[in-house]
């Protein structure tokens, strides 16, 4: 059994523009570079020690800039790790709206698309991702930070579902849309938090995405969708 949607011209979150009003992109600036270079090197420091075993001075050396330069950008590490930490779990959400806005694509590539998306992302960056779901149970502005995006992913996954069974392609509740979205986007974090620990294998990253693609379908869609 295969299933389809009509297109959904309800009105979307308006789209990232384009960085200059006639479209074409910011160079970046000087600070623009310093201030990446500091977040690359904690993001690679990061894979072999936690945020609190990393030095400020450490942070500038590793970009080349002073101590002086570093606070011109970053208050703190902490500030390094939520800045780093709003970049990517933006970019995880951003990859999901492939199957939040989903026309005509069957439900199986759309829900494939998306998490094959999510297992990359955390994969190329699970130290920060890792060290920023630690760091959200101390700091608060990390914790709203997720707390932020957990309540916009389970929205728009209740959303979706709801949509999906409105127009007769989902199974109907219960459980309710929502607490089905809440169920599946701890899910999807624990799975890839886990995930990132062990050895890196392409095997397994396929492995997980088709597990979790399987999940997701039977959940609502029913067993007999394909796709």
């Amino acid at each position: 059994m295969t299933v389809r949607r009509q297109p959904d011209w309800s009105p979307s979150p308006p789209e990232p523009g384009p960085d200059d009003d006639d479209g074409t992109p910011r160079k970046p600036t000087k600070g623009d570079l310093t201030a990446q270079a500091i977040l690359d090197t904690a993001e690679r420091l990061l894979a072999k020690r936690s945020l609190r075993e990393i030095g400020i001075d450490e942070l500038a050396a590793g970009a080349g800039v002073s101590r002086s330069t570093f606070y011109f950008h970053f208050e703190s590490r902490d500030d390094v790790l939520y800045t780093l930490s709003e970049r990517l779990i933006g970019e995880i959400y951003a990859e999901a709206l492939v199957w939040f806005r989903r026309s005509d694509e069957e439900p199986v590539a759309a829900v494939r698309r998306a998490l094959t998306r999510m297992v990359e992302l955390w994969r190329a960056h699970g130290p920060v991702l890792r060290a920023s779901v630690r760091g959200r149970e101390t700091d608060p502005r990390l914790a709203e930070l997720w707390q932020g995006i957990a309540r916009r992913f389970m929205r728009s996954t209740a959303v979706q579902i709801e949509s999906e069974r409105n127009l007769g392609l989902a199974m109907p509740g219960p459980p309710s849309a929502r607490a089905l979205a809440r169920v599946l986007i701890v899910m999807n974090e624990s799975t890839c938090y886990q995930q990132t620990l062990m050895k890196p294998s392409a095997e397994w990253d396929a492995e997980l995405v088709e597990t979790l693609t399987h999940m997701w379908i039977r959940a609502i869609y029913g067993p007999n969708v394909t796709g």
